[in-house]
């Protein structure tokens, strides 16, 4: 993927955030500015984080992928493991206290399941051994093109803020 993408679309935000939001991998747009949900997502994504309190640079934002998959074809499971340590190292560093998996290519490979994403949502799920919550809500992109679902996203999200308030902090 390096020889097709025109850089390396690592994340970007605080690098302190409570909140980390992880995507599926970056498009066009981001390839091109080098940073993740720059494009229509990224539009729609800004609001529905501040439609629960948040500002884009409150959080962190990053992708399974860090680089553009050609075609802007979903990620090879063999391009997600090999970027995997990145998302990993990202998530010690940042020590998030909740995951937000956007999209169901987030979802799955953060999850290491191939459940559909309609059945992860709704719940709180945990990751790793420091038994982040993550909470799984669908890709600003999938509710571009289905705006009725914007309704279980927002609860997805309300869901995710309250997991958060109830998820112990860092200093404690």
């Amino acid at each position: 993927m390096c020889e097709s993408r025109t850089q390396t679309v690592f994340g970007v935000g605080n690098r302190q955030a409570d909140w980390l939001i992880v995507g599926e991998a970056p498009g066009a747009d981001e390839d091109r500015q080098g940073e993740p949900f720059v494009g229509r997502a990224g539009k729609l994504l800004n609001p529905m984080l501040e439609a629960i309190g948040l500002k884009r640079e409150q959080v962190f934002i990053a992708n399974i992928l860090k680089c553009r998959p050609p075609d802007n074809r979903d990620p090879a499971p063999a391009e997600a493991a090999s970027c995997r340590p990145f998302l990993e190292r990202q998530i010690a560093l940042i020590q998030p206290r909740i995951i937000l998996a956007v999209g169901r290519i987030a979802a799955q490979n953060l999850l290491n399941t191939d459940t559909p994403i309609g059945k992860l949502r709704g719940e709180i799920h945990f990751l790793g051994a420091a038994r982040i919550p993550l909470v799984v809500t669908y890709h600003p992109a999938y509710l571009l093109r289905s705006p009725r679902e914007k309704r279980k996203s927002w609860d997805d999200l309300r869901l995710a803020r309250r997991a958060l308030t109830a998820a112990p902090s860092a200093a404690t």
